[in-house]
């Protein structure tokens, strides 16, 4: 019982943790956002929202000059200003921002919001009761080493997300006959766009390298291009 009780708190604070900040966040999405007004990449959501049976995808600017793209709990899909300002400059093209809306989409359509708030109330329980087992016998080196495996796990099932966001875009692009061409593109010149990695070891990175996204999308298209064609 002595060891249940703190884990159960951890759960519980967790999972509070996890909804304030989720209202937080959509609190200040609002505020900084507009609707994204485009009218070549609202052709491109266009042809993705027919493609996926839906009536209009909500896509909007976030009003920060980071590069990003973000899916929030809700299903909205938003593209930053500093995205928004390479796309303007030439840097980016609109096809390739189309390939982070079908990123950000797959996102949503996987529930991966919603599975990273049980991941993220699971590893805190994880942590509680290792740091609680661990640190009786070593007391200051085990809480520490702890706290490095609960961050590459949740780096891990991060990195595990993303692939599946990718795969997910791969397949929308390709209906529309945009094809993964720009998702290889966009991968490439990410991180000089985005200033770098800075050296980030891969494990510790909660999004995997930008080679290996490619080299995941394209085996994946591969696959599509060598099935046999049904008759």
């Amino acid at each position: 019982m002595a060891l249940i009780i703190p884990i159960l708190i951890a759960v519980l604070g967790g999972l509070v943790m996890m909804l304030v900040s989720t209202r937080v966040s959509a609190r200040q999405l609002d505020a900084q956002s507009r609707p994204l007004t485009d009218p070549k990449l609202l052709h491109l959501t266009d042809r993705m929202a027919r493609e996926l049976g839906v009536g209009e995808l909500q896509v909007f600017v976030q009003n920060i000059a980071t590069i990003n793209g973000l899916a929030a709990p809700d299903g909205r899909v938003f593209i930053t200003r500093g995205f928004m300002e390479k796309y303007r400059a030439g840097q980016v093209q609109a096809e390739e921002i189309a390939s982070v809306i079908a990123h950000e989409l797959g996102h949503v359509a996987l529930g991966h919001s919603q599975r990273r708030m049980i991941d993220y109330t699971g590893q805190n329980a994880i942590r509680m009761a290792l740091m609680l087992m661990v640190g009786r016998v070593v007391p200051i080196v085990g809480p520490w080493l702890i706290g490095m495996l609960t961050q590459l796990l949740a780096a891990r099932l991060s990195r595990r997300d993303e692939y599946e966001a990718d795969a997910y875009a791969a397949a929308l692009l390709t209906k529309i006959g945009v094809g993964i061409g720009p998702q290889r593109s966009l991968f490439r010149k990410l991180d000089h766009l985005a200033g770098g990695t800075n050296g980030t070891p891969a494990w510790l990175m909660s999004h995997p390298k930008a080679e290996e996204r490619v080299a995941a999308i394209e085996a994946l298209s591969r696959g599509w291009n060598t099935r046999p064609v049904m008759r």
